[in-house]
């Protein structure tokens, strides 16, 4: 029951952004938004086993491109709804996520990371030479103009439920945080020998974290290819997403379900604008000189920062 207040106030605060937006009477703030929100939730995800677990994923944007790629098999075999296909996605995703973890949480540290690159490298080549959702040619989506959501224009609707899906990965990641699970997620990160030592089963509690995180980053990954209409590997696979799911933790403050929003929602509203303004090409470069001054002067984050000037 005392999550039950932050629900309320988050889905107040869903509205009140949803609102904002159509205030604007811009359709690019959709666009726009919709990024941002999807960082929100591949942050959020990432946090789950690099922050609460500390066990940094490299593979992001291969669990993302499950949930994409899921879509598009899907919609070729049978159309089914986006909120289906995210739940499809989340699956596909959690089961990889599940192997994963079972094949590499017995490595530590940097071993651990590397694993899960070589799995993204491993996914790509997979889809690569998949020539049913398109190869390396890429697939097209096509998608209607508006939805019978209300017959709101269809970005609208995909804006509409990305943001749903950041609220329920946000909510999550509170409950977590606050429950037993999070302490012994906590424990592990603060010294695994020791946890294991006093009887917390780690390797079940890793491969918790590694579906939990695999299963939301494909769910923000499912709607990717009705949003771009065009998806190729290149894409599905892009380094942005790698390096945008470590940073804005990174930068927000890892460790709390705060900290990946915070840098979610400052950097990449910094790479829209920049994207608007200047150019796309200078999204990675915003982000290495963001989180270069952030390890220089605040190692752990703006959380970090504000909890030692409240000292």
């Amino acid at each position: 029951m005392r999550n039950l207040p932050f629900l309320v106030l988050a889905l107040l605060a869903a509205a009140a952004v949803f609102g904002a937006a159509k205030f604007v009477g811009n359709s690019y703030v959709f666009f726009a938004g919709y990024v941002v929100l999807q960082y929100v939730v591949l942050a959020t995800a990432w946090n789950i086993l690099g922050g609460y677990v500390g066990y940094v994923n490299f593979g992001t944007a291969a669990f993302l491109a499950l949930g994409a790629y899921s879509s598009v098999a899907i919609h070729k075999l049978f159309p089914m709804p986006i909120p289906a296909l995210i739940l499809i996605g989340g699956l596909v995703s959690g089961v990889i996520g599940l192997l994963m973890g079972y094949l590499t949480l017995r490595l530590r540290g940097a071993f651990f990371s590397i694993a899960t690159l070589a799995l993204a490298v491993v996914v790509q080549t997979f889809i690569i030479n998949w020539s049913f959702v398109g190869g390396s040619r890429g697939a097209y989506i096509v998608r209607p103009r508006t939805t019978a959501f209300f017959g709101i224009d269809y970005i609208e609707y995909l804006f509409l439920i990305m943001l749903a899906l950041a609220v329920i990965a946000v909510f999550s990641a509170r409950c977590i945080e606050h429950s037993r699970l999070g302490y012994g997620f906590a424990a592990i990160r603060d010294d695994e020998a020791a946890a294991e030592a006093s009887g917390v089963p780690t390797l079940r509690l890793k491969l918790l974290a590694t579906t939990l995180s695999g299963a939301f980053m494909g769910m923000a990954g499912a709607p990717l290819p009705y949003y771009v209409t065009y998806l190729d590997p290149a894409s599905g696979f892009s380094l942005t997403y790698a390096v945008n799911a470590i940073a804005m933790p990174l930068i927000g403050g890892t460790g709390s379900w705060i900290g990946p929003v915070i840098g979610a929602v400052l950097l990449g509203t910094l790479q829209q604008i920049a994207t608007v303004t200047i150019s796309s090409a200078l999204n990675l470069l915003i982000v290495g000189l963001v989180l270069v001054g952030f390890v220089i002067a605040a190692p752990n984050g703006l959380l970090g920062l504000l909890r030692g000037e409240r000292r």
